[in-house]
């Protein structure tokens, strides 16, 4: 027979209660544990019994949890916490040759850069498998926390993690975010101002995205109206289409421009003031210190200081 704490800390258990906790909704939360809701309900019904009270209590439609739940939930965070810390503890005494390296990169970045340093990586360290997975940032923050990602690549800063405690970062290179547009009456300016950016219909990336969220808070402090989106993706790539197809503007990073070549009619500006952040690493506190993390972080750096991240990727589009 199962223990009472077998029945509570199993981890599948666990994963059901934190998923939930997350999205305070059983539908939403099954369909991403990729179960059905009825099985869903049951495990937290069973995680009831087990600790006696219950989890969770609504208010009309909405999910609330009770004061039994932010206790248990405090425990099962703990719990990660040591086992993610285990986990590193354990990989710092690793070879600095062997073993994985799992890398998130946030999808509106420009990957090629990434992609030409891991080919180099191999032919040194052949041994070294790496994993390189396109992500939104809720999913590389929740891969970090959780400990399925070694590093993360991403813009800061970040305004959304109130608690940095946990996480570490390394800058790569800034950015500016450009103006994309079709204005001919523009088409010579290297700065445009953001009210002269409002005479066309935009496409943008969906709220809640990184970039959306620093475009809307600099048009905000200069008491400028937001450009009206008639058009939003998740990728860049969709973004440039739909504004070559449809003449819309829109903003990019600059390092995206940099690997495209834009059709005639197509302008690129910097904001003035200019829209700046920053590509970096970010990974759990102490994850370079496992030693095929801290050599892979040294060669990247080696690799840019042979040649910065925007000539090699000037060339990279001029010879491919």
């Amino acid at each position: 027979m199962k223990s009472k704490q077998e029945k509570i800390f199993s981890s599948k258990t666990l994963t059901y209660f934190i998923q939930l906790t997350e999205t305070m909704n059983y539908t939403q939360a099954a369909q991403i544990l990729g179960i059905t809701q009825p099985a869903l309900t049951q495990q937290i019904k069973k995680l009831e019994r087990a600790v006696g009270a219950p989890l969770f209590y609504s208010v009309g439609k909405k999910l609330r949890l009770s004061d039994a739940g932010y206790t248990m939930l405090n425990a099962s965070n703990d719990i990660n916490r040591v086992l993610n810390d285990a986990t590193d503890e354990i990989q710092q005494s690793s070879s600095a040759n062997h073993g994985e390296i799992n890398i998130g990169v946030l999808a509106s970045i420009e990957s090629r850069v990434f992609e030409d340093f891991i080919a180099e990586y191999y032919k040194v360290e052949p041994d070294i498998r790496i994993s390189m997975h396109m992500l939104t940032r809720k999913e590389l923050w929740e891969r970090l926390e959780n400990n399925q990602i070694d590093l993360a690549i991403m813009y800061l800063p970040d305004d959304s993690i109130k608690n940095w405690k946990p996480y570490e970062s390394r800058k790569i290179m800034s950015e500016d975010l450009l103006f994309i547009h079709h204005e001919k009456s523009l088409a010579k300016n290297k700065k445009v101002k953001l009210k002269n950016t409002l005479k066309e219909n935009w496409v943008t990336y969906p709220e809640n995205f990184y970039l959306d969220g620093i475009m809307k808070e600099v048009y905000k402090n200069n008491m400028v109206d937001l450009p009206n989106s008639v058009a939003r993706f998740t990728s860049p790539d969709q973004i440039r289409r739909f504004s070559e197809a449809t003449l819309t503007s829109t903003a990019l990073p600059s390092s995206y421009v940099i690997a495209h070549v834009m059709p005639e009619g197509t302008y690129s500006a910097k904001f003035d003031p200019a829209i700046k952040f920053d590509l970096s690493f970010v990974y759990r506190k102490d994850k370079d210190q496992i030693p095929r993390i801290n050599n892979f972080l040294e060669e990247f750096e080696s690799y840019l200081s042979k040649k910065n991240y925007v000539d090699r990727l000037e060339t990279m589009i001029n010879h491919k």
